[in-house]
């Protein structure tokens, strides 16, 4: 095994990350109108009305009584925002849904690093040791259009020591698998000093499968 650093062909392809960005953009432009508009519309009312209008200083208002200062001289609740505003706060799952959408779909990547397994989601990376960890196979289910749902089989790591765990899909960016390069730098990655018996021995049995993958890309 080498060090040397090998980015995985996982995630989405330059077509989603288009229509990805597109959406979750819409849904950020769209939730922060809807967030700023009820502060807009208070500010234009005021000066519509007139209502509101600030004195130049406060010693032109030093004279008034408590109850006819201006609400942003008061400490009362006259300086309470208005209930509009609250409505705004609305738009604020539809701001994060749409940065939570650009994330996932710009910093999702995965690679390897000798025996150790990265792999970066939208707020953070977690990364496990292949060659330690518990290893085993499974499987995602995405959404291909309609009700077609297709599964995609997985790598499955699990670090004994800390329970950390990451998902690699053994799918590629508009492609039916990992490339064969990738898939084999796995299967050395999960049995690097691994014993062969005991708990071990699926490992090794899964690690035959992906050299398997790599040996017949086309699935023939």
């Amino acid at each position: 095994m080498t060090n040397e650093k090998i980015q995985l062909s996982v995630g989405a392809g330059s077509g989603q990350r288009a229509f990805a960005a597109v959406v979750g953009g819409l849904f950020t432009v769209f939730g922060a109108i809807f967030v700023l508009l009820p502060v807009i519309a208070d500010r234009l009312l005021a000066r519509l009305t007139g209502y509101g209008d600030p004195f130049p200083s406060y010693d032109d208002a030093r004279d008034l009584p408590p109850g006819m200062l201006p609400p942003d001289l008061t400490d009362g609740s006259g300086g309470a925002p208005s209930p509009s505003r609250f409505v705004g706060l609305c738009g604020l799952p539809f701001v994060l849904l749409g940065l939570y959408l650009l994330l996932r779909m710009l910093r999702t990547a995965a690679w390897l690093e000798g025996t150790r397994a990265s792999v970066r989601g939208a707020l953070g990376t977690r990364t496990v040791d292949l060659a330690t960890a518990d290893v085993h196979g499974g499987a995602v289910a995405y959404q291909a259009g309609g009700n077609a749902v297709v599964r995609v089989p997985t790598v499955v790591a699990r670090d004994r020591d800390t329970g950390r765990r990451v998902t690699i899909p053994l799918q590629g960016m508009g492609l039916a698998t990992l490339p064969p390069y990738e898939l084999r730098a796995l299967a050395d990655a999960i049995t690097a000093g691994r014993p062969n018996g005991g708990r071990d021995a699926d490992v090794h049995v899964l690690a035959g499968q992906l050299r398997s993958m790599a040996d017949n890309p086309l699935g023939r």
